[in-house]
């Protein structure tokens, strides 16, 4: 199976000849053009993942077929080649959508990663498109991103739920947007031309609550000096969402139900019975049943809410949807900073898709935008991710475990604790983790003391009285240094 359709487009047969033989070898397929409009043709004729593009061609130059290009398939995947490397073209090019640029001569390894990078990223622009055009068709939601199998199970019981007029209870952890869910419902439902009221019940102090929930009549407390409509009477035909419930106090929660019993409640200090018709749906990071147990809700509250309980898995539980979402989030924060898309390179989305991400998409998406803002390149690497997500790099992939190293304690402590009677200190247990990260790190820099300190980002003096403390020698030298130092000898 291919990786993916590349068209070369230059003027040089050589070159066009070297690079069908490149890629055809590394499992793409790869067809030439030797003129801009010899290429538009072949364009027309079949469909292509990226477009390898020369900038001095015969004729109308690369920039202008670009132009071409970009009318016919606008998230079509291209990479200018030039013999010049001009500062000015990379950034005229940038903005006309291109997603990188090579400079002849080039490293046969360098362009191989650029083009797996391109194709990838027009696999992932394509398949959004997709999954935002499927779930707009089935269910109306076209904000939500996700298309793993805990995500799309979740979304066709908000499909189900969405039509009737029943209480909905979304449980999530913090950041995984349980007020989008509460949107989509409200949007897919006969309400969705009536008000959506959301209340953040933790944020509204206890005292002013029952006031923004049911409204007031003049002279009902000091500064009440005229009548005022409450937020349920605002929302009347609508719905109205409580993030985070569990907040409320005991005595406004009997008030709540009351209104989602009898469909009725009174403005404070007054006497008149208003009657609504709104449609309730709460959210909480806490598991309500817990609460409960604990006596801090209402037991008939929480039957009341529970009616359909609506599960939001975190991000960690689908790792399916990070490179969409991560896709979704440099469109829009690229968009909104008037730059060039973007794109994280391999090492940074490994570690953005191997991250258990503990805020969620909230925090996925700041991440995005961090990036993107201190970034003045094309490609986001590792240097521009938080230290939280750069830790498994930090630490070079070492995994260590007690079970690896207790039985190998120097001394007869190591013997007995790996016997079981456990009489390694925990000081000797923890120098024998930091002197295994040490000696990993100085492996894979080839025993260079100033690069590992910099990947652990600490001082190089400091990583010098480790390595006296910890009794490692530092006089030993990586494979590659001893080859060289070899051959310098001879």
């Amino acid at each position: 199976m291919s990786k993916g359709s590349i068209l070369i487009v230059d003027d040089e047969s050589e070159i066009r000849e070297g690079l069908e033989l490149l890629l055809n070898t590394e499992g793409y397929s790869a067809s030439s053009a030797e003129t801009g409009e010899a290429g538009l043709a072949l364009l027309d004729e079949k469909p292509f993942d990226l477009i390898l593009l020369d900038v001095s061609l015969p004729g109308r130059n690369g920039l202008d077929i670009l132009c071409e290009i970009r009318r016919r398939d606008p998230n079509l995947s291209v990479v200018l080649i030039t013999a010049y490397g001009s500062i000015d073209m990379a950034r005229a090019a940038f903005k006309s959508g291109v997603q990188d640029y090579i400079t002849k001569p080039w490293s046969n390894e360098e362009l191989l990663v650029q083009v797996a990078q391109a194709v990838e990223g027009r696999r992932l622009r394509e398949e959004n498109v997709h999954l935002k055009r499927a779930l707009k068709q089935r269910y109306n939601f076209p904000n939500i991103i996700g298309k793993s199998e805990k995500m799309l199970a979740m979304l066709d019981l908000v499909a189900q739920v969405a039509p009737s007029r029943s209480t909905v209870l979304i449980h999530g952890e913090s950041g995984t947007g349980k007020e989008l869910i509460a949107k989509a419902i409200h949007s897919a439902s006969p309400r969705a031309d009536k008000p959506f009221v959301a209340i953040n019940s933790g944020s509204i102090p206890v005292d002013l609550l029952e006031s923004q929930l049911f409204g007031h009549v003049k002279g009902a407390f000091t500064s009440a000096v005229a009548s005022k409509k409450g937020l349920f009477e605002v929302a009347d035909q609508g719905t109205v969402f409580f993030d985070e419930i569990s907040t409320i106090a005991p005595e406004t929660q009997a008030k709540l139900l009351r209104v989602i019993q009898e469909r009725e409640f009174m403005r404070l200090g007054g006497t008149e019975t208003i009657k609504v018709d709104v449609r309730i749906i709460a959210a909480c990071n806490v598991q309500l049943i817990n609460l409960v147990r604990e006596g801090r809700f209402r037991e008939d509250l929480f039957h009341r809410l529970n009616v359909i309980a609506v599960p939001l898995p975190p991000l960690r539980e689908r790792k399916l949807d990070v490179p969409l979402l991560l896709e979704h989030f440099l469109a829009i924060f690229c968009k909104e900073n008037g730059r060039a898309m973007a794109r994280f390179t391999p090492a940074a989305l490994r570690l953005l898709v191997d991250y258990d991400w503990p805020g969620n998409v909230r925090e996925l998406e700041n991440v995005v935008e961090r990036a993107v803002v201190l970034s003045s390149r094309e490609s986001l690497d590792v240097d521009l991710l938080p230290e939280s997500v750069r830790t498994r790099e930090l630490l070079g992939g070492v995994r260590l475990h007690l079970s690896e190293f207790i039985s190998e304690l120097p001394g007869e402590a190591g013997s007995r604790a790996g016997a079981g009677s456990a009489t390694a200190s925990l000081f000797q247990i923890m120098d024998e983790i930091e002197r295994r990260v040490i000696c990993d790190m100085l492996e894979r820099t080839e025993w260079n003391q100033t690069e590992a300190a910099e990947n652990f980002q600490i001082p190089l003096s400091t990583l010098n009285q480790k390595i006296k403390r910890l009794g490692i020698d530092a006089r030993r030298r990586g494979p590659a240094r001893a080859a060289e130092s070899s051959a310098s000898a001879t």
